[in-house]
């Protein structure tokens, strides 16, 4: 039979059947939903559509392109976690990407390049004076080795009179996951692609998450 999206095959409210006087057509078929699961296991299919056109479903998918905003910066990384769905909880249980779910990626494409473009590395726990003092016995050498041209400091030094850093976001680096919105459709399109929250609408969501942590708190 098929998925049928037309009502003509279908009961009407009040539950008594229709007379279909017509046959099933093509353009009124339904498809069944990807429910794009995050796995390493990486699966695209190729579906023709309407039109002799292509469609890409993503069976299976765990890295995506994302844009950090107001870096203007995007980089290629993986996706660690499903952590919140506005629509359904159970698309999180299940590890489901779908558009607008927040996930969790991973930040050393982001931390690499923003040592890269302002010389400072971001999310380095702080160490205790012994520490700091061992480590600088060991490390003489690569010191050295991170010379840079005059060129290059004054560039970095250029840049660090603008460099502004989000403490939501700082503390992120720390953790090594960064929050993330998925912004493209993955049963449509084969990608997962998206952007890393900030601002008003990453305290949004952590104060979601974290209602939702409570509330599992609660129930455990």
């Amino acid at each position: 039979m098929g998925i049928s999206r037309d009502s003509m095959h279908k009961r009407r409210a009040t539950g008594g059947k229709k007379k279909a006087w017509r046959k099933k057509r093509k353009y009124e078929l339904g498809r069944q939903p990807a429910n794009t699961k995050l796995s390493s296991n990486k699966t695209v299919r190729r579906i023709r559509v309407r039109g002799g056109n292509v469609k890409w479903r993503a069976l299976r998918l765990d890295t995506g392109n994302y844009s950090w905003g107001s870096e203007a910066v995007t980089r290629k990384t993986r996706i660690l976690d499903v952590v919140y769905n506005a629509s359904n909880n159970e698309l999180v249980r299940t590890q489901t990407l779908v558009k607008s779910a927040i996930v969790q990626v991973d930040a050393a494409p982001f931390k690499q390049w923003y040592l890269q473009h302002y010389g400072v590395d971001i999310g380095r726990k702080k160490k205790t004076a012994p520490a700091a003092k061992k480590e600088g016995e060991d490390g003489e050498a690569a010191v050295e080795e991170e010379k840079k041209s005059n060129h290059v400091q004054r560039k970095l030094e250029k840049r660090q009179q603008t460099r502004k850093l989000d403490p939501h976001i700082e503390e992120q680096f720390g953790s090594g996951r960064l929050l993330a919105s998925i912004s493209s459709r993955p049963g449509q399109c084969g990608r997962a692609d998206g952007y890393i929250l900030e601002g008003k609408e990453l305290e949004f969501y952590m104060k979601k998450i974290q209602r939702k942590k409570g509330k599992g708190a609660g129930a455990a």
